[in-house]
């Protein structure tokens, strides 16, 4: 009888440790109660009961295969924002827990193709290989992590390059007006960085289809998809893809930033992401405060825009660098969504309609316009070039406001005026055709030397090209010092003078007047 009693008394130890082996090896997994139901649904958002452990933020399967994020987590309902065909769901389909917030495939294979902020392909040309995942909110990187905005960001445009320099690793906010011209400049910087290394990520918020299509075939014909990711929400998909939209590109320029990579990012434009924000809170009954904002506007940028940084060399050393576009009403740059955006950002472009409509393209307002950290990045060879060339540039614009009123104005006044609209015609720039570093030198020591003055203004395009095309005489040690740290010598400086003044001798009608301010070279 005993040793019966110890048989049974071996099996159940033995069974007992199976059953510990088991639940050793065991993975929790989501409960089959974690499935809810939704209660109603309304444009692009759902209610949901039913989860109970459901966390913030955390991604939702309807039927279907759509996607949505928990955004408001209340006692008894969740308030779901909807990442696709909402009309197909119906109060009381199941609703599953995922078990993790929303992410994006990240990879090499991004690289020159157009997919939209859940990493769907939408150019036609297979599914997106990827084997890595990025949550699109992620922490900014913490201060000890970064390092001085150091590096230029050329854009290829000569009134940014040398009055409203852009740093890598800066934010630099584009705004202005309808059709004033923002987007060319976001397009004409991604064009520039050809050869450059330096990856770029458009994301079009809530555009129409046929622009963003416009935007991709102009990138395409120009050669830059090769090094260009398009993130894109057209106008008639729902809020929530709109929403995540930008954050899903950061996660995705971060993911190379963090392989020591240069990164630019376009958002085009912000206003359409506060404003399908906007939609989802009301929806959500989220109290309105500010022209129906919700309260928490500013940080949704905020959280966006703080993840832009120049990490230190320990880290990689790669940096991220975010153009954000903005666009104004009746030139109203102190409205609610302008100023949040110019106190997140490092700078603002702003484009003027009144310059837009005289021809003065790209219309940047460079009065209104500026660059807290670029200066600090520019090239030694634009500080000395393009020092004075902005407050003669003020200076001029506001005597050729004075001048309008028929006032009689003396010899100095006129000398002013006629440098200022040089300056003026020189800094036109057409779209797709970025400006060398050493045609931008060339032309901005013209400038300043006074050696278009001479020059009749109808002949002043033709001249600004000959000067263009004889800066690839400059001797190659005169350009590599353009690319450092050192400064532009008084021999660099003859020496590019003699080369601009040849050029512009076919066109000068007399010789350039000792003027006010005038430089001996």
């Amino acid at each position: 009888m005993s040793m019966k009693s110890e048989s049974l008394q071996q099996m159940f130890e033995n069974a007992l440790a199976d059953i510990r082996q088991v639940r050793d090896a065991f993975t929790p997994t989501l409960s089959p109660q974690e499935v809810g139901k939704i209660t109603s649904v309304t444009t692009g958002i759902a209610k949901v009961s039913g989860l109970p452990g459901v966390g913030f933020e955390e991604v939702l399967k309807f039927p279907g295969n759509v996607y949505g994020i928990a955004f408001n987590v209340d006692e008894d309902e969740i308030g779901a924002v909807l990442l696709g065909d909402y009309w197909q769901l119906h109060a009381g389909d199941e609703v599953e827990r995922r078990g993790h917030v929303m992410d994006v495939p990240v990879s090499d294979g991004l690289i020159g193709r157009v997919v939209t902020p859940l990493g769907r392909p939408l150019d036609g040309r297979g599914p997106v290989t990827s084997t890595k995942r990025l949550p699109i909110e992620r922490p900014a990187p913490s201060i000890m992590n970064r390092a001085p905005v150091t590096v230029p960001l050329q854009t290829g445009i000569k009134v940014i390059d040398a009055l409203i320099p852009i740093g890598r690793g800066q934010r630099e906010l584009i705004l202005g007006d309808r059709q004033t011209g923002k987007t060319a400049i976001a397009l004409d910087t991604i064009v520039n960085q050809r050869g450059q290394n330096v990856l770029c990520v458009y994301c079009a918020i809530g555009q129409r289809a046929s622009g963003v299509a416009k935007v991709v075939a102009a990138l395409r014909d120009q050669g830059a998809m090769e090094y260009t990711i398009v993130v894109v929400t057209e106008g008639n998909d729902p809020p929530g893809l709109s929403y995540i939209a930008p954050y899903a590109a950061t996660s995705i320029a971060e993911y190379f930033m963090e392989q020591g990579r240069d990164v630019l990012v376009v958002y085009d434009d912000l206003t359409h992401h506060a404003r399908a924000y906007r939609e989802l809170s009301l929806l959500l009954r989220r109290p309105p405060g500010r022209e129906a904002f919700p309260g928490d506007i500013f940080y949704i940028h905020s959280r966006l825009l703080e993840r832009a940084t120049h990490l230190g060399n320990e880290f990689g050393g790669g940096s991220l660098t975010a153009l954000p576009i903005i666009e104004t009403e009746a030139q109203n740059i102190s409205a609610y969504i302008p100023t949040n955006l110019i106190s997140i950002t490092d700078g603002q472009i702003y484009l003027s309609p009144s310059l837009f409509e005289l021809g003065v393209l790209p219309a940047v307002d460079v009065g209104q316009s500026v660059s807290r950290v670029g200066g600090k990045a520019q090239r030694s060879a634009y500080r000395a070039v393009a020092g004075d060339l902005k407050l003669a540039y003020a200076q001029f614009e506001e005597l050729e406001t004075f001048a309008r009123f028929g006032a009689r104005l003396d010899d100095d006044t006129r000398k002013i005026i006629e440098h200022g609209r040089r300056i003026r015609a020189c800094l036109k720039q057409p779209e797709f055709a970025p400006v060398s570093v050493p045609a931008q030198i060339a032309i901005l020591l013209a400038l300043t030397g006074e050696l278009f003055d001479s020059v009749p203004m109808d002949r002043m395009t033709d001249a600004e090209h000959a000067v263009h095309e004889a800066a690839a005489n400059i001797p190659a040690e005169v350009c590599a010092r353009f690319e450092s740290a050192t400064k532009l010598n008084d021999k660099d400086r003859r020496t590019i003078i003699e080369i601009a003044r040849s050029s512009l001798a076919p066109f000068q009608l007399t010789t350039p007047s000792e003027g006010r301010g005038r430089r001996n070279p």
